[in-house]
């Protein structure tokens, strides 16, 4: 008998340090995570589970997926691939019985892709990622696109937090539309946010930059920076004004803005479906990764 063996139990705060350092190695370093980003959680359908015996090997984080399949539960595996199947038969004991479960992983996250087909899920929907090395990244060859949709009457600034309420209103409305517009899946379909809770989150972490046509905001995209990394978060162009190139000029300021700041990388990605996007993303250089499956599993 293995004295040894670890065991399952609730994560605790002292597994935090570890519980962080296994998650950023089984995503291959993509995303660096921190202990003081792992706590244990107030909210029942919401935990993590480790195996561990003197330290942890593997974990399990459960969740309710949100908005875009309100039912579901997504489980995020990292560790020791050996214990994921006993860290799922714990959790199945404590989620409804009938919940879909839906699990996210690249390509060439070989531990989780291989559990989720083992265990019966369908690879039901694909992503794709993509990064851009901003050190190479050179804003003069979109130069004379921004000269013509100028002449054309259109302008792209920088939002300030402290622009008038009646521009973050026409902001949240676009996105609105934006979002019903474009293909999606449960992953890369954003929370259902009230306008406040929309304009809180950016005023607190994002930039946006804005696309005017007479005065008028007709697009914009908005992006995180991260350290020395920038992340978009959504882009959108209002029906009419679409096909002209704005995606691309709005998004290329936004990354030679990120550029000035000393970010050295971004990041960007949505669904396969999503043509047009990909497109965008192609003009500027980002460089396609392996695609995100969103496995699914009905019960």
């Amino acid at each position: 008998m293995n004295e040894h063996r670890p065991i399952l139990r609730e994560f605790q705060p002292a597994d935090a340090a570890q519980v962080a350092q296994l998650i950023t190695e089984s995503v291959r370093g993509h995303w660096i995570y921190t202990p003081e980003q792992f706590k244990p959680s107030s909210v029942p359908q919401r935990f993590r589970l480790v195996a561990a015996d003197s330290e942890v090997r593997a974990t399990l984080a459960v969740s309710p997926f949100g908005d875009a399949a309100p039912s579901a539960f997504r489980l995020d595996f990292a560790g020791d691939a050996q214990f994921f199947n006993a860290l799922y038969t714990l959790a199945l004991t404590r989620l409804p019985q009938h919940a879909p479960l839906i699990g996210v992983a690249r390509e060439d996250f070989s531990e989780q892709m291989q559990f989720f087909a083992a265990a019966g899920f369908r690879n039901a929907w694909q992503s794709w990622g993509a990064h851009l090395d901003l050190t190479r990244f050179d804003f003069a060859p979109y130069q004379a696109l921004e000269e013509r949709l100028f002449v054309d009457g259109y302008e792209v600034e920088q939002l300030a937090n402290t622009a008038p309420e009646a521009d973050w209103n026409v902001l949240y409305a676009l996105s609105l539309e934006a979002v019903e517009d474009a293909p999606r899946n449960p992953t890369t379909t954003p929370d259902n946010l009230s306008l406040e809770e929309w304009w809180a989150m950016i005023v607190r972490e994002e930039t946006v930059f804005a696309a005017r046509f007479r005065g008028q905001i007709i697009g914009f995209t908005r992006s995180t920076v991260r350290g020395e990394h920038l992340d978009t978060e959504h882009t959108a162009v209002s029906r009419p004004h679409r096909n002209k190139g704005l995606a691309t000029i709005l998004k290329a300021r936004a990354l030679a803005s990120a550029q000035e700041q000393g970010c050295i990388q971004a990041s960007t990605g949505g669904t396969v479906m999503n043509l047009p996007m990909l497109k965008v993303n192609h003009c500027l250089g980002y460089l396609p990764e392996p695609m995100w499956v969103t496995w699914w599993l009905e019960r």
